[in-house]
């Protein structure tokens, strides 16, 4: 994410020293992207506004973050970072009908500096690699912006280390393994559910789902444990793999990773003479938005991390 690939080029405007890609001007053809990475800096900014760079906007959660960014009230999409798609205008990779002459780039150092010069509310959103969070959340932190981390994988070490940071700079952070607010709700109904039942189980599914459970149904899993209750009758052993994966107080998980399935996520409490389900489906990245754009709005008013969307409702 970090290099910006072809020569360099600089644009002088008004009192503003802009280093960009020639290559992905070139490529606009008639377009000139000078005019809205200057009026970052210009005189005429709104200081209520809260402008935002998204990272990884090539993706489909990305370009759903930009159209969602574009419609909120308050806030305006300021900057699009991706190794994909350079030199193109946002909005139009995005799916809008008007183009936002907002380029796609893929050097964090320019668009955060751009945007640093104009506004006192600036978040980052970081969509991206795992692999590269830190070093984007510390970049960003260099420039005054506070970030919301929503990509999903990231370690415990790497959250840790994340804390320390915005702990001794001083800065917000939100980091969101799940940006769904329907997650959290079913969450929150499972917890309040489990001091009722005795035994729990979580069926998942996931088209392209890399671990087995996911970091989601684990979550679901622990914080369903250490509430006094042990599940399943104690049996946490993983003798026969088809009972499924053991996590925290004997909650099993059980995985499904087909071509074609809706994300969903099932939890089902069992007590004498009765069940109970409670589930959740997500078939498009839209439902992710509002989670998104809850957390964009509550991270600059933070001065530290924040790990988990349920933390902010």
């Amino acid at each position: 994410m970090m290099g910006l690939q072809g020569s360099v080029g600089i644009l002088h405007c008004g009192d503003s020293v802009l280093r960009t890609s020639l290559p992905a001007l070139a490529t606009r053809g008639r377009r000139s992207f000078c005019s809205p990475l200057c009026s970052m800096g210009g005189s005429n900014r709104n200081s209520n506004v809260i402008k935002v760079v998204v990272n990884g906007v090539g993706s489909e959660l990305g370009k759903a973050a930009v159209l969602a960014i574009h419609k909120a009230r308050g806030m305006e999409l300021a900057g699009a970072l991706d190794s994909k798609f350079q030199g193109q205008d946002a909005g139009e990779v995005a799916g809008l009908e008007e183009s936002l002459e907002i380029p796609i780039l893929n050097d964090i150092v320019m668009v955060l500096g751009s945007l640093s010069q104009g506004t006192s509310l600036g978040v980052f959103v970081d969509l991206d690699d795992p692999a590269g969070v830190y070093e984007n959340v510390r970049q960003a932190t260099a420039f005054g912006l506070k970030s919301v981390v929503g990509v999903p994988g990231l370690d415990i070490d790497a959250v840790g280390a994340l804390s320390s940071f915005c702990d001794k700079a001083s800065t917000g952070c939100i980091v969101a393994p799940s940006l769904s607010i329907g997650t959290v709700l079913l969450q929150q109904a499972a917890a309040a559910a489990a001091f009722h039942y005795n035994h729990v189980e979580i069926i998942e599914s996931q088209q392209g789902l890399s671990e087995y459970p996911s970091q989601q149904a684990t979550q679901l899993a622990s914080s369903l444990s250490g509430l006094g209750q042990i599940y399943n009758d104690g049996n946490g052993s993983n003798e026969f793999l088809a009972r499924g994966a053991v996590v925290g107080d004997g909650v099993r998980i059980h995985s499904m990773a087909l071509p074609g399935l809706v994300s969903s996520t099932d939890v089902r409490f069992a007590g004498p003479g009765e069940t109970l389900s409670i589930r959740h489906d997500v078939t498009d990245v839209k439902a992710l938005m509002p989670g998104l754009i809850l957390a964009i709005r509550r991270v600059v008013r933070l001065k530290s991390l924040v790990y988990g969307l349920e933390k902010i409702l």
